[in-house]
This record gives C-alpha cells, structure tokens and sequence, in this order.
C-alpha cells in the first residue's frame, strides 16, 4: 500500500493504495466519486474520462498514484450546481439515452471548448472521437456543444 494525496474537484483527498490502483478505481472505491463510470476497461470506450490538468484522460488505465500533483476534475466537479454552459446545453439539447457515457462526454466537450471556443463539425467530432456512445446520439451531442459554445459566448467567458 502506498500513501499519496490527490487533488480532486479541488480538494485534496489522502488515499492508502496499491501504486498500481487505477485512478477509476481510487475515484468510485476509495472517494465514492461514482460518476466516473468503468465500461472497458482498456481505455478505449472513453467512459471513464476525466480531466487532469484540463486535458481529458482516462482512469481506467492510468495508476492512481501518477496522478500526485495534477489537478483532477470528474463529473462532479465540473459544476455541482449544473449551471456550466455544456451541462445545461446537455439538458437543453436532451442528449442523454442511457446515460452511461455522459460524464465523460460531457467533460470531453468542456475540454473541446475550453481549447476551442467555435469548433467545426470536424473539431467536435476529433475531440469526441474517444468518448463512445452505446445509444449513438452523436447529433445531439455535435448540437449540444455548438449550443454550449454559444452559451459560453453569450456569457462572455469559455465553456
């Protein structure tokens, strides 16, 4: 067991883990931060994803412990109160089906427009290529960051 600190949400959190422990499993096991969800496990369905220093990454695969001094933000924080311009541009665009994917999809977005504040057809759909949709409403969620951003602007700050 290795002790480490990780920053997330904002917070730190000391957690007493293997060094091999993916961040997934330290997220949902050890903080209870269940919106990060496992779907395959390899890092290839993009489910998992969070933001680590504002970039997204995925937790199924990376050992918790290389996280020490990174910033990590999951679903929850991105902003408790659903306020952020690509959580309520999700509602407003009724993306979600199933829902299962949505926590990285949404921060993949948050990601995409924080780089790029009025991306192309063919920006979203390279930033969202590595978050996958069992449900595949890929068309609500290309509207759903298009909205955001214009969100973000109206506002005069980034998504």
């Amino acid at each position: 067991m290795s002790k480490f600190t990780l920053k997330i949400n904002g917070q730190d959190h000391a957690v007493d883990l293997p060094s091999d422990v993916p961040l997934l499993w330290a997220l949902r096991d050890s903080l209870n931060l269940t919106g990060t969800k496992y779907s395959c496990g390899i890092g290839t369905c993009g489910t998992c994803t969070v933001l680590v220093d504002g970039s997204p990454m995925r937790s199924c695969v990376m050992p918790a412990a290389g996280f020490v001094g990174k910033s990590i933000t999951t679903i929850e924080g991105l902003d408790q109160t659903g306020t952020h311009p690509v959580q309520r541009a999700w509602n407003d665009e009724d993306v979600p089906q199933c829902g299962y994917c949505q926590g990285g999809q949404i921060l993949a977005a948050s990601a995409l427009l924080e780089r790029n504040p009025n991306p192309s057809d063919d920006d979203i759909n390279t930033a969202m290529a590595g978050v996958l949709c069992r449900c595949g409403t890929y068309h609500r969620i290309r509207r759903a960051i298009k909205r955001a951003a214009k969100y973000a602007a109206d506002e005069g700050g980034a998504a």
